[in-house]
């Protein structure tokens, strides 16, 4: 059995405390080094994971093509999707996903900075 407990932000940073039923000193987790661990999937319906958002689509609420998520670049005040022309959205002004399209209600000029 395993326990994953989320810990404050460091530096925008989501960090975990994974622990592994009878491991419980540090020469155990060391003899672990190397080893494929496994844990049951976190299943937080709410959450956006990275490789969802490589490749998707940008529209704005009405549908209009924004542009493609290139990548997704940590940020402190907010995570950044880069877009394949390089322009920047914090990844606070997505509202709504789908699979292959995010929906973002971008504040005016934002994209013209």
């Amino acid at each position: 059995m395993t326990h994953a407990t989320p810990l404050p932000n460091v530096g925008g940073k989501a960090r975990w405390l994974v622990s592994f039923a009878g491991i419980v000193a540090l020469e155990q987790a060391e003899s672990l080094r190397g080893a494929v661990l496994r844990a049951a999937p976190l299943t937080d319906v709410d959450a956006l994971w990275v490789h969802e958002l490589i490749g998707a689509e940008v529209v704005d609420p009405s549908g209009a093509a924004i542009g493609v998520v290139a990548a997704v670049e940590a940020n402190p005040a907010s995570d950044l999707l880069v877009l394949t022309d390089g322009r920047l959205i914090p990844l606070r002004f997505i509202t709504d996903r789908q699979p292959g399209r995010l929906k973002a209600e971008l504040p005016p000029g934002l994209l013209d900075l």
